[in-house]
């Protein structure tokens, strides 16, 4: 794209489609919080959901974001807010999925973390193009994994902390649910999300991001 990405930035997502965006977050947002399976739990869990709705918020202007890009964030959104609804363990889909497969757990928290790699590998990777940061799609590819891998590194520290802090109450938070290598397991679903998401969105994304540029 070149010097393309100098030139005045616009969002070409209508009013319209920006209030559906709205109403479809808060809907679910206010569906989560009533009466959820864990009061701790949401606030952990749907925070997030929310800091992101206010960071996005302010850079509205300043930095509008592809419209495939917003899409995505609003699926992780929701993806969210029903783990904080019913905690990650108990999501009551992903029970009959585990009894139809014979499954020893709910796994709806490696959809969680699957979704932790695919959205942030498009974040990064929109910023990198947009912001000029490395040219080289190679290059930029290996830096877009990196830095998914190091977000799902943290938020795994940060379930850490939680359980000290907060101690036996942390449990629904956690999901672990008895795996012994669940840390590890959802460090390598995000790191196959971002993969994907690089694999699968790139023609699209850099179209739009072109669009948007111009």
């Amino acid at each position: 794209m070149g010097n393309d990405i100098k030139q005045m930035q616009h969002t070409d997502t209508p009013n319209g489609k920006s209030y559906l965006w709205l109403g479809v977050f808060f809907a679910v947002l206010i569906w989560s919080g009533i009466e959820p399976k864990d009061r701790l739990t949401w606030v952990l869990e749907a925070g997030p959901a929310i800091i992101g709705l206010l960071v996005m918020a302010k850079t509205r202007q300043s930095f509008p974001l592809t419209p495939l890009l917003y899409f995505w964030i609003l699926l992780h959104c929701v993806v969210l807010m029903v783990g904080a609804k019913y905690t990650y363990a108990e999501v009551p889909l992903f029970d009959w999925i585990s009894e139809v497969f014979a499954w020893e757990r709910n796994n709806y928290d490696k959809v969680g973390h699957f979704m932790q790699g695919f959205v942030p590998a498009l974040i990064a990777r929109e910023i990198l193009l947009r912001k000029e940061v490395v040219s080289e799609n190679g290059w930029r590819n290996f830096i877009v994994l990196s830095i998914c891998l190091a977000f799902s590194a943290f938020y795994e520290l940060i379930e850490w902390w939680a359980a000290l802090l907060i101690g036996e109450d942390a449990d629904a938070f956690l999901g672990t649910q008895g795996y012994v290598w669940d840390t590890q397991s959802d460090m390598g679903l995000a790191l196959l999300g971002a993969i994907c998401s690089l694999l699968v969105m790139q023609k699209e994304h850099d179209r739009q991001i072109k669009r948007l540029v111009w």
